[in-house]
């Protein structure tokens, strides 16, 4: 790779469908461990109506889960990085599991919030080594796509099947919802235990070139800001839309359903644009959309522009995804696990800090004015973006074959 693609942080071609062959397995195993984060929001509603929690009770169960699994996942990335660990994958899939499982037989709000807390641990331990395992496949930013597009989907399913199953069986019934990480964990290990595993050799990590940490620092405040836009949408759209622009509920949060769904497909179309551009010009582009529909979401009333901005708005702020996370990659060959904790991690990390934040400045400012200062952030997110292209990092080579880490066939 040139200096000058490296800086752009190019793509591979279109790879083989043999090599998107692991990814496939590997974004479902990401669905299943993703689907015990999203199982804990619901289980608020549980918690309040069976066991007589306040809300303050309830949402600190979810505090335990899912920030502090954001938080650990780049201590779990630099864990990795000193050798390889692929067992960290199916245990990651038992913890987050059995956590959530425990939670509807325990007794006590200190037990529980714990269980809570064990299963998010469970959740940031397997995505690092997860992460390195899909840039192992050698599938590139299409198999980075689908990863994140599993897990997604896999967060997605988590509260209508959590509701479902607990909400017909009692909470008692919780230990059924471990059973699709028991068998992907079970698949795992037997392979795993045919499978040799070599580790990463220092002259083997000098082929993988020179790292560029200032770049990758550049990266995390695109990461960051992005989240923080993010959280904005979610946590305001709905209130926005019914309080000041007189919509019902019914449509609000079908533009806030527009959003998401539309972002399970940025996931995906992120890597398969990369044949065309650059990882940069992608990221950049991508952003710089996200504001005028962002500002569209904030100032229009019309429905139907309404769903039009949100749609855009899910596709702008879910291509760069998988791509912050192959370019971290890029940038830090020697300590892939790191990169992955950083940019998987602070994606939901970042925004969930910054959400009472947020909460706070629409009740003093409004919601139209903070949406209005949100906007701003995908544009000095495309700034920052740009800058990365105009530095000259030392010349990388994507060595993603010499990774021969445990991966989902």
């Amino acid at each position: 790779m040139s200096v000058s693609n490296a800086a752009a942080g190019t793509s591979a071609v279109l790879p083989p469908p043999s090599r998107l062959t692991p990814a496939l397995g590997l974004a479902v195993e990401h669905g299943i461990d993703d689907f015990y984060q999203g199982a804990v929001p619901a289980l608020v509603p549980l918690l309040v109506l069976l066991r007589g929690y306040d809300l303050i009770q309830a949402g600190g169960v979810v505090l335990a889960a899912t920030l502090l699994s954001s938080v650990a996942q780049p201590a779990f990335g630099v864990l990795a990085d000193r050798r390889p660990l692929p067992w960290l994958r199916p245990a990651g899939l038992l913890l987050a599991a059995g956590g959530i499982s425990a939670v509807g037989l325990l007794g006590t709000y200190g037990a529980i919030w714990v269980a809570a807390m064990i299963s998010g641990l469970g959740v940031a331990a397997y995505h690092p080594e997860a992460a390195r395992a899909v840039h192992a496949s050698g599938g590139g930013d299409q198999a980075m796509g689908w990863f994140t597009f599993g897990g997604l989907a896999g967060y997605a399913a988590g509260p209508p099947v959590t509701a479902a199953v607990l909400g017909t069986l009692g909470l008692a019934a919780s230990p059924l919802l471990a059973l699709p990480a028991v068998a992907a964990a079970a698949a795992g290990l037997i392979r795993l235990r045919f499978r040799s595993v070599p580790s990463l050799t220092a002259a083997a990590a000098q082929q993988q070139g020179s790292e560029d940490w200032p770049r990758f620092a550049l990266l995390t405040v695109v990461v960051v800001l992005r989240s923080v836009a993010y959280f904005g949408v979610v946590t305001l759209v709905v209130v926005h839309l019914t309080s000041r622009r007189g919509l019902g509920l019914g449509a609000a949060t079908a533009v806030l359903t527009t959003f998401t769904a539309t972002g399970a497909i940025g996931t995906l179309l992120g890597g398969y644009l990369t044949r065309w551009a650059d990882r940069v010009t992608v990221i950049a582009a991508s952003y710089l959309l996200a504001v005028p529909a962002l500002a569209g979401l904030a100032f229009a009333a019309q429905p139907t522009v309404l769903l039009g901005c949100a749609g855009l708005l899910g596709l702008a702020l879910h291509v760069p995804v998988a791509l912050h996370t192959t370019l971290g990659q890029q940038y830090l060959p020697r300590h892939l696990g790191t990169a992955a904790g950083v940019t998987l991690g602070l994606a939901v990390s970042a925004g969930g800090l910054a959400a009472p934040v947020l909460g706070a400045g629409a009740e003093r400012l409004g919601t139209t004015s903070l949406l209005a200062i949100v906007a701003a952030l995908p544009l000095l997110a495309a700034t920052t973006a740009a800058a990365l292209a105009q530095r000259q990092p030392p010349e990388t080579a994507d060595a993603s074959a010499d990774h021969d880490e445990w991966i989902t066939e």
